[in-house]
């Protein structure tokens, strides 16, 4: 009979989320060599959360064959410094925040739109089709799947936490450090087209009368043709951005 192998594994910072019973340490046996990727995909974290990978002390990759004995630890995002030459799995964050979300974070998407974040929702999706559209299209993608994000082309993703959907936006605030790039009422927040200011006379269609007479200034989507503007809802609106911006800043 031949005896199985072990592994240590220890996992670092928040990846200890996705762990049985939140053990920072597991000792985990195999027989036949897996990848390092599927060692710690096994016990539950997936790689994209995932920025760098010690065996025995050395950097490893994905493809590294795990052997007896070893003891590999695993790190979550470094905010503090830069590792990319240091770590063969890091992935460059996005030049710009662009996600995609899987169908059950639909208020998500509109919060995020209501930042001016770029946030698909792409009607019916399956997980392969999320996880193409993610690697296809530079997006991050965002969900509550963790087997979706386990997939190999999703490079870019992240585990929402929690479960309301405003402690979501600031959650994915938080983690993407998007502070910078919030700009609200630029996006359509029913499809995600970049909105333009509109005349009067353009929207008149679409418009009440009596909110035409009250009001100057209109946006339309382009892309959908829905009409905004500064009514008696805003203030709702930018209570909310208020929220999500002090949420993120006190996670930190």
């Amino acid at each position: 009979m031949i005896p199985f192998k072990s592994v240590e594994l220890r996992f670092y910072g928040d990846l200890v989320d996705f762990v049985a019973g939140r053990q920072r340490v597991l000792e985990r046996t195999f027989d036949v060599a897996p990848s390092v990727k599927d060692m710690i995909e096994a016990c539950g974290v997936p790689h994209p959360e995932i920025d760098l990978v010690l065996i025995d002390g050395v950097p490893a990759g994905w493809d590294h064959p795990v052997a007896d004995g070893e003891r590999i630890s695993v790190f979550p995002r470094f905010r503090t410094f830069d590792i990319a030459q240091l770590s063969p799995v890091h992935v460059a964050p996005l030049t710009e925040p662009r996600f995609v979300l899987d169908g059950h974070l639909g208020k998500l998407a509109r919060y995020l739109r209501l930042l001016g974040i770029d946030a698909e929702l792409p009607a019916d999706a399956d997980d392969i089709a999320l996880a193409r559209v993610s690697h296809r299209g530079c997006r991050a993608l965002l969900t509550r799947h963790i087997e979706l994000l386990k997939r190999s082309i999703v490079t870019h993703g992240y585990f929402v936490r929690p479960t309301d959907a405003l402690l979501q936006c600031a959650d994915v605030v938080r983690y993407f450090e998007l502070t910078n790039h919030i700009a609200p009422f630029t996006r359509c927040m029913a499809c995600n087209g970049v909105l333009r200011r509109a005349t009067e006379e353009a929207v008149e269609a679409n418009v009440p009368p009596r909110v035409r007479s009250r009001h100057e200034h209109f946006d339309a989507c382009p892309d959908c043709g829905r009409v905004y503007w500064m009514g008696s809802h805003t203030k709702r609106l930018r209570d909310i951005v208020t929220s999500v911006r002090n949420s993120a800043h006190l996670a930190r």
